[in-house]
Order: structure tokens, then C-alpha cells, then sequence
């Protein structure tokens, strides 16, 4: 008997290369869409319209009654639909509401079903939920603390969302960690501003577009084992795929017959700090249960994005370095997202998030001196707090304090159910605010109290007191500077709870 899969944000990169890769298993599954009624999308939903397998409700993810008739019947909900980066830094207030919304009415829609317990929801998170993660804590995993960089309204709202499924109750939810991912599109969208958000020395394990569709369509057509739900994952293409953002542009430029970064980018041009991405010690975990990567190596890879491109980016190898070089200096200046406007507004919040001061953007070598070496491949993990080396079965009351005192918080429950992970618990943070929590977020997750977390603005004063948080957070600011983002930025936030 076929079994019916939902899958949202179908017209959006990740979801549109998962559709084509379900449209694969028509023998298998029939599948439901739920699309917003534009008529771009319209256009895109051409294809898949007349296919007899494919049921498109046309509606919105902020509306519940569309959400629950799209997850009537469904076996598998894959969510993957909601407001992204560059739009979500548009509009922060819309992408708190979208992103926020659908997932509360996912799952209230999935508890709605009579067959609640047995569907599988598939939530797809991101990698921007811990935040900046330059050498030398260029290494991390799931569970590492949430650390969202400031302005980071997107990273916002996937984090709230990721907790609404964690602690939702659902017998099978699984949140997935996307990275960045690698399309023919993404060479369009760098002429943005937000290009220069990320360090010269930042790091990014990359996904490929067709990695990523493919393991949407395994892990609808894989047996997997009860283990593997109700945890988080980091998802990437392996091992190959880690690049700096020096090597990242170098191979990026190369593929398109166009001068290296020295000649088309100053160095200070790019931010310092604020950003997100690290290479995964655990991403190989997702690999084993699905097997979805294609190893393509990475430097084929780019030439095959090359290539996919319109006609006319050939004609780049024929374009001055100068030339080149005067378009990108012109986004830099391009307000409100270009790292150079913030300098000549003197936009000291801005300025502090992304460089540290003014004093230290003037400071910033050419690129001559500036050290590209690539850095340490060898993992060294964050201390999570806790005896990580007894399996979760044996996990009690005992290591539930140690892993709320590495956080500078209390956990107040006095007892708990050994290896329990999934029945919440009373916790307290450094300031006081009590809350419940299942150990799975805690501990697995890397999320704390909800009133604190992830509003960045109040991270440095959080992170003298949350040894946890401290390691990420010092590694970029000095102990003793103050935070001066306004906490008004967040008002969409304080609206929506």
C-alpha cells in the first residue's frame, strides 16, 4: 500500500530538488504540496500539476486550516517551507511570523490525526542556530550551544522552531541541520551586500542541491530504527566539502574564469565576526542512516555549477579584475547590508557586531598579510557539560545538574526517570527564570532557558555566568565588552509571545 508523504517549501531550493527525487518513488508514495498560491509558484507547479500522484493544496503555512488539510492522510511530513536569508534579513517581523507559525501549526495539525503517534516529521533546521564558529572553535556538533550572531532574525525563528517540535510531544520528529547549499542560483544571489558578512577565515561544510533532495527521499524510503527519531543531525556532503571562505570564493572565482579573491575583494571589506558555519565532527552520522551523498569531488563540483549558469557568464573571464572589483566595492556600500556603509555611517552597532570596534576594522591587514592557512583538521569538540561517554540509557537527576551547572543555571527537578530523555524537566537559569525542558533539548540540542536564549543581545553578560555559552562566545569578544545592540530589534519577537 502506498503511503502518502507531505512535503512544504517545494518551490524553494532544498524542496524543489527533494520533489524531483520523490517524484522518483511515484511506485511508493503518492505526495501532497502544500504551495502558497503565487503566480510564480503557479508557474513552477506546471510540472508536477497533472501528475496523478500529486495533490497540491494551495494555501499558506500561517494558516492552520490549509496546514491541517495538507497533513490529512500524511504518513511523513517533510517541512521544509518558511522565509530564508537574504529575504528573512529583509523582513525579520514576516519571518518571525512564517517561520514561527507553521511550525505551531504543523504540529498541531499532526496531533489532530488519529494516526498522530505514527506519523514521521521531518523539521529542517540550520546550521545559523550556533552561530559564529571561526578557528580555533572552528569544530562542532549537534548539542554545542545555541549562539545565534545578532541581526540574525532567520537564525531567531528557526531556533524557536526547532524547540516547537522538540518538545511538541510528537513519538517521531527529527530536526536536521541544514548547511549552506551548493546550486547554479547561488552564484547569482553573491551579488548581495550579506556576501560580506562572512569572515575571510570562516568556515562552512558545505551540501550539494542534490545531496540535499536526495535525503529528503531517503528518509522517507529508508527503515529506520526508533533511534534515529527525536534527535538532531547536522547535514553536509562530507568531508571534502569544508572550505574556508577564502577557498570557498577562490574555487568559486576559478570556476568562472574570473581573477583570484586578492584582485576583486579588499580585506576589509569582510566582516570579522557575526556570522555562522563550522565543519561537523558528526555530520557522518546522517550519511550512515541514509546514505544521500554522491561524493562528487568538490572541485568537479564547481565546474559542473559553471556550467549550468546562463550563456553570458562566459563572458566574465574577459572582464577587468578593476572592473569586477569596482561592482563588488559597490555592494560593500550598499545600505542597509553593506559592511562598507556601516563604516561610513560610523553605524557603531553594527560596526561593534560584525568587527569588534572601529579601532579594530582600521587595524585589519591587506591581503598580503593576512594568514589563509587553512586551519587545524584535527576536531577538538566543546565541553557539553556532562559524562558524554555513558550511553543515554544510564543518563539521571545526577547529570541533568551537571549539565544545568555548565550553563550556570539549576536543574530543579529533583528526580527524573533514568534514560528518559523525552519527559520535561524544571530548570533555572543564571537570572532566575524557571522553565521546563525535555533532556533531549538540553543536552542533545544545546538549547537553555527560552527567555534568555537565542536573543543575542544579552550574550555577553549571559555568557560570564554559562560556562557552556562561554566557549563560543569569548573566543570573539573580550570578557570584559559590554553588548550595545538595542534590544528593540527583536521587537517582532516580544510581539509574537
Amino acid at each position: 500500500m502506498k503511503k502518502t508523504i507531505l512535503l512544504t517549501g517545494s518551490t524553494g531550493v532544498m524542496g524543489s530538488a527533494g520533489l524531483k527525487e520523490l517524484v522518483k518513488l511515484n511506485d511508493k508514495f503518492d505526495i501532497t504540496l502544500l504551495v502558497r498560491p503565487s503566480a510564480k509558484n503557479r508557474r513552477k507547479m506546471r510540472l508536477y500539476a497533472p501528475l496523478p500522484f500529486i495533490r497540491i493544496v494551495w494555501g499558506d503555512l500561517t494558516c492552520y486550516e490549509d496546514v491541517e488539510e495538507s497533513v490529512k492522510g500524511a504518513d511523513y511530513v517533510l517541512h521544509v517551507g518558511g522565509m530564508v536569508s537574504p529575504k528573512a534579513d529583509r523582513y525579520p517581523e514576516e519571518t518571525l511570523r512564517v517561520n514561527i507559525t507553521a511550525a505551531e501549526n504543523i504540529v498541531q495539525a499532526v496531533k489532530a490525526q488519529p494516526n498522530a503517534d505514527e506519523i514521521r516529521v521531518v523539521y529542517i533546521g540550520s546550521v545559523a542556530q550556533t552561530g559564529h564558529r571561526c578557528p580555533p572553535i572552528h569544530w562542532g556538533r549537534t548539542g554545542d550551544p545555541i549562539n545565534v550572531s545578532v541581526y540574525d532574525h532567520y537564525a531567531i525563528s528557526k531556533c524557536i522552531a526547532e524547540r516547537i517540535f522538540a518538545e511538541s510531544g510528537l513519538k517521531h520528529w527529527v530536526s536536521l541541520r541544514q548547511t549552506g547549499i551548493l546550486y547554479p542560483k547561488l552564484i547569482l544571489n553573491g551579488a548581495d551586500p550579506i556576501t560580506f558578512h562572512v569572515p575571510v577565515d570562516g568556515v562552512l561544510e558545505w551540501a550539494t542541491v542534490e545531496d540535499s533532495g536526495r535525503l529528503l527521499a531517503r528518509v522517507c524510503d529508508t527503515e529506520l530504527p526508533e533511534a534515529f527519531w527525536r534527535r538532531f543531525y547536522n547535514i553536509s556532503s562530507g568531508k571534502h566539502y569544508r572550505l574556508t571562505l577564502y577557498e570557498f570564493e577562490s574555487l568559486l572565482l576559478k570556476s568562472l574564469s574570473c581573477p583570484p579573491p586578492e584582485q576583486v575583494f579588499e580585506r576589509k571589506w569582510f566582516a570579522t565576526r557575526n556570522f555562522h558555519g563550522y565543519w561537523f565532527s558528526d555530520a557522518d552520522v546522517l550519511e550512515e542512516y541514509l546514505h544521500f551523498r554522491a561524493n562528487i569531488p568538490i572541485e568537479k563540483y564547481f565546474e559542473s555549477l559553471s556550467k549550468q549558469l546562463p550563456s553570458f557568464f562566459s563572458l566574465a573571464k574577459i572582464v577587468p579584475a578593476s572592473l569586477i572589483k569596482a561592482g563588488m566595492k559597490a555592494l560593500t556600500y550598499t545600505r542597509p547590508f553593506g559592511t562598507m556603509s556601516w563604516i561610513e555611517d560610523n553605524d557603531e552597532q553594527h560596526i561593534t557586531a560584525y568587527f569588534g570596534s572601529r579601532e579594530a576594522w582600521e587595524k585589519l591587514p591587506d591581503w598580503e598579510h593576512t594568514d589563509l592557512s587553512r586551519p587545524d583538521e584535527t576536531p577538538r569538540l566543546l565541553n557539553h557539560g556532562y559524562k558524554e561517554y555513558k550511553p543515554i540509557s544510564e543518563w539521571n537527576i545526577d547529570d541533568m545538574q551537571q549539565a544545568a551547572m555548565w550553563r550556570g543555571g539549576k536543574c530543579i527537578s529533583e528526580s527524573m526517570t533514568e534514560g528518559d530523555i523525552y519527559t520535561p524537566l524544571e530548570w533555572e537559569c543564571y537570572d532566575g527564570h524557571r522553565f521546563k525542558a525535555t533532556p533531549a533539548l538540553i543536552l542533545l540540542g544545546g538549547h537553555w532557558c527560552p527567555e534568555c536564549f537565542p536573543m543575542p543581545w544579552q550574550y555577553d553578560r549571559e555568557a560570564r555566568h554559562n560556562p557552556f555559552l562561554s566557549q563560543v562566545w569569548h573566543a570573539s569578544h573580550q570578557k570584559e565588552e559590554d553588548n550595545i545592540y538595542h534590544a528593540d530589534i527583536f521587537d517582532a519577537f516580544k510581539k509574537h509571545n
